[in-house]
């Protein structure tokens, strides 16, 4: 037995409900697939599961380094492993419930590690760059046309990163994602929630007034004094409800202001989440568009998955 169950979906959508609800029907636990939800101290913004849902089910990858702190994919996959195999030993079927797609695309097609960062080469690149602009994207083309395809132009931190890779690797990073990248050696079962747009949307716009009535406001003003003088840029501080708050606290907007960026910046997230999933292989797709109990849209997606004879 080597199955683990993928839940995936656009943000505000209904996965929590639905995962609880089949990890208790299976015996088995939870993996947050959710790259703001490993942070701890940002639990109303991240939309955590309660306290009280994870008394009821174990969930694992939630609350796991400090908003101060980095961490890449490369560390999720690593630490999910011995997750999914400590499961699998139990005779338990692993639940992902997320919407993260590059951490599930790394779980089921892999992630490939390259070079370590080259600090002195990519201060040189940036040089090179201010120097002329464009300059990196047609050095790149010439040493992976393919990886050049598939970066725009103007993402310097990817350009730079495949330079990185070629010069220092002698192989282009195209050549290496080829060779390396595996994927978690397990049959992921993916099931996609989705709603019809509109609903979505209205959804989103609910859950983020109560965000705000649930004190999301006191929550990030904490984050930013526990963060303290940190010059870089945070990922923690980039997530939708946090950097928008954090403007309203530093006097550059109201607050009616930060809630309407918060709700168009999810809206917006959440389309990008459909586009990202629609072009992943194998998801069956569950539309629970007008149902609103967690229990009913359970029942749909067990009996998707009764006929997947998991």
């Amino acid at each position: 037995m080597n199955k683990v169950i993928i839940l995936l979906g656009p943000t505000g959508v209904g996965k929590t409900g639905v995962s609880i609800l089949l990890a208790k029907a299976l015996g088995t636990e939870i993996i947050s697939a959710d790259s703001m939800q490993i942070y701890k101290h940002m639990n109303i913004g991240t939309a955590k599961p309660t306290s009280e849902e994870r008394s009821i089910i174990k969930h694992h990858m939630i609350d796991i380094v400090y908003p101060w702190e980095s961490f890449s994919v490369g560390g999720y996959v690593t630490a999910v492993l011995p997750i999914i195999n400590g499961l699998l030993e139990k005779r338990k079927i692993p639940i992902v419930i997320g919407g993260t797609g590059l951490y599930i695309k790394a779980m089921t097609r892999g992630i490939f590690s390259g070079p370590s960062a080259d600090w002195t080469l990519r201060e040189a690149f940036l040089a090179i760059e201010k120097e002329e602009k464009g300059s990196l994207y047609s050095y790149l083309k010439e040493l992976d046309h393919e990886a050049a395809d598939r970066i725009t132009p103007n993402d310097t931190r990817r350009i730079i990163r495949a330079l990185e890779v070629c010069l220092k690797s002698n192989m282009s990073i195209s050549e290496m994602q080829k060779r390396l990248t595996q994927p978690l050696p397990y049959e992921f079962i993916k099931i996609g929630l989705s709603r019809e747009r509109k609903e979505l949307y209205k959804m989103i716009e609910k859950r983020v007034d109560k965000m705000i009535i649930d004190g999301l406001v006191n929550e990030v003003k904490k984050v930013i004094e526990m963060i303290g003088d940190a010059v870089t840029p945070l990922p923690s501080m980039q997530a939708i409800g946090y950097k928008e708050v954090a403007m309203y606290l530093h006097g550059e907007i109201t607050l009616d202001e930060a809630v309407r960026l918060v709700k168009r910046g999810t809206k917006r997230y959440a389309k990008r989440q459909f586009t990202w999933f629609r072009k992943e292989e194998d998801i069956h797709w569950v539309d629970i568009t007008g149902i609103n109990e967690s229990h009913e849209a359970f029942m749909r997606v067990n009996h998707v998955l009764k006929g997947l004879q998991y």
